[in-house]
């Protein structure tokens, strides 16, 4: 008997580790095709560090509104560092290609002497300038395979591996087991996951962090069975790491201690107690503290003020400290339904989070309470930070950002309400969030709000952000281009490979699902 339990939870170990590779790769191949070709502000520093390791970015002065110069220190970002640092690694390690690619261009430039940059075609002025402008300082194919290489060796696969640790919390959580791989998909393809998948993007990738280091936490099935300590220092650590990245992780580190404390209640109100948590949780902190306390010190002279407060006088910089001041009624319900940027207007399906932590009963999935008032409070919290900044209203343009970090621990809310309806109007509800933010991953302008790409797709068909950007170049890269790029045969192609990573390995493989 022993052998067989052994051998029937052996299989279960190794279903559950081919599914998490299929996952895996699942979604890093589909994140990877949806590549938005977005060059943004943080693009900068990565390549800068890539190429230099310097924080200065003198030599792209101009290229970006958010690019600022302080007398004696050069030009840098206003945003933290963090995902720069980390997307400067891929970068780096792929200049043994890209540098000759972008010294064959550059030399074929100079022997054609073409002085004027070619047309692109788009209705955006601020993308024909600054095209024109990369192109006249033999800057545009190198920042274009940057952006690349920085959305497919990191961006793509770290939402990748958020999907799989989403799936294997799901499979430790009473009533959505059997659902685990469903709902993983769903949460992959049918939340904003996927649209802030396709460029470089901070708002998520902190998410990301705070989401896993809560789970490890969380722990259920417990697995880990991390000591009081051990728990205190992930979560430091991953408040550190959201601070690194983004002064909005200020609520995430605050969020993540208290969840440390309502894990472990004993004495968590005694004076030693809590001092004795708090300097553990500090410990843990330090590292991504200190890494931003250096970035600030050396591109600023200041270690402990923010890049904002540098930065020259822009719209809304007015109000409040630097543009953040208390929170704001209409900014509060843009953030959650704005047409252009709301959270649950991109995805309604997240609105079933607020339910998860009244559920009664053993139907359905079953989150404990404690955890299930967090997967919502922390949330309610970013929501609220931000009703306070803003530059919040920028987001009419590039679709929901701000509140990205909250999709991972609301959809674990949603799905234990999900997973409550009927079977058919679970299938309804998860079909048309895909179907949504499947259009609006391939049609990414939402300044007309989030059913513009839905009209898009039905009258112009399926697309990919990568080719429509050759398209808008004509013949400037790629011969064939001016006359379009159909996606089908890259879509089929990713298709069949898909159907190939979810064949059967063996026959037992069903037993142990």
């Amino acid at each position: 008997m022993k052998v067989a339990n052994g051998s029937i939870v052996g299989r279960k170990d190794t279903w559950r580790s081919r599914t998490s590779v299929r996952l895996f790769l699942t979604c890093w191949i589909v994140y990877g095709m949806h590549f938005a070709t977005d060059v943004i502000r943080e693009h900068y520093p990565a390549v800068a560090l890539g190429d230099d390791l310097t924080f200065r970015l003198d030599e792209y002065h101009g290229l970006h509104p958010d690019l600022f110069e302080k007398e004696g220190y050069g030009w840098h970002i206003g945003n933290n560092p963090g995902i720069s640092l980390f997307a400067a690694i891929p970068y780096a390690l792929s200049r043994p290609v890209i540098d000759p690619i972008v010294d064959a261009v550059r030399a074929r430039r100079d022997a054609s002497g073409q002085v004027e940059p070619p047309v692109y075609d788009t209705p955006w002025p601020n993308d024909r300038r600054f095209f024109a402008e990369t192109w006249r300082r033999g800057l545009d194919v190198k920042l274009g395979l940057a952006a690349f290489v920085t959305h497919f060796f990191f961006m793509a696969p770290v939402c990748a591996a958020g999907v799989v640790l989403l799936f294997l919390l799901l499979r430790r959580i009473p009533g959505l087991e059997a659902r685990a791989v469903w709902l993983a998909l769903l949460y992959a393809f049918g939340t904003p996951l996927f649209y802030r998948a396709g460029f470089l993007n901070h708002n998520m990738v902190l998410g990301l962090i705070a989401f896993a280091a809560f789970v490890g936490v969380w722990d259920p099935g417990e697995q880990l069975r991390w000591s009081e300590r051990t728990s205190f220092l992930v979560l430091g650590l991953a408040g550190g790491l959201t601070l690194l990245f983004d002064y909005s992780g200020a609520v995430l580190v605050l969020g993540l201690f208290a969840y440390g404390l309502a894990r472990h209640p004993e004495n968590r109100m005694r004076p030693m107690s809590l001092i004795r948590r708090g300097l553990w949780y500090t410990a843990g902190a330090l590292p991504g503290l200190s890494l931003l306390w250096f970035y600030q010190w050396r591109s600023f002279g200041n270690p402990f003020l923010p890049g904002q407060h540098w930065m020259p006088p822009v719209r809304w910089i007015e109000l409040g400290y630097q543009g953040y001041g208390f929170p704001q009624p209409a900014l509060f319900a843009a953030l959650g339904f704005d047409y252009r940027f709301g959270l649950f207007a991109f995805c309604p399906l997240l609105l079933l989070a607020f339910a998860a932590p009244f559920l009664r009963g053993d139907r359905g999935g079953r989150v404990p309470r404690l955890e299930a008032w967090f997967l919502i409070l922390i949330p309610l919290s970013l929501w609220v930070f931000f009703a306070g900044s803003n530059y919040s209203w920028l987001q009419y343009n590039t679709g929901v950002r701000y509140l990205a970090p909250t999709v991972p621990f609301l959809f674990v809310a949603s799905a234990a309400t999900l997973s409550r309806m009927p079977l058919r109007l679970q299938v309804v509800i998860g079909s048309a969030s895909v179907a949504l933010m499947w259009c609006l991953s391939m049609y990414r302008d939402v300044e007309l709000g989030v059913l513009d790409p839905v009209l898009r797709t039905l009258v112009g068909g399926f697309s990919l952000p990568a080719l429509r950007t050759l398209e808008r170049t004509g013949s400037a890269y790629l011969e064939f281009a001016a006359d379009g790029v159909s996606p089908l045969p890259l879509m089929v192609a990713a298709a069949i490979v898909v159907a190939i990573i979810w064949l059967p390995l063996d026959r037992r493989e069903r037993v142990s699902s």
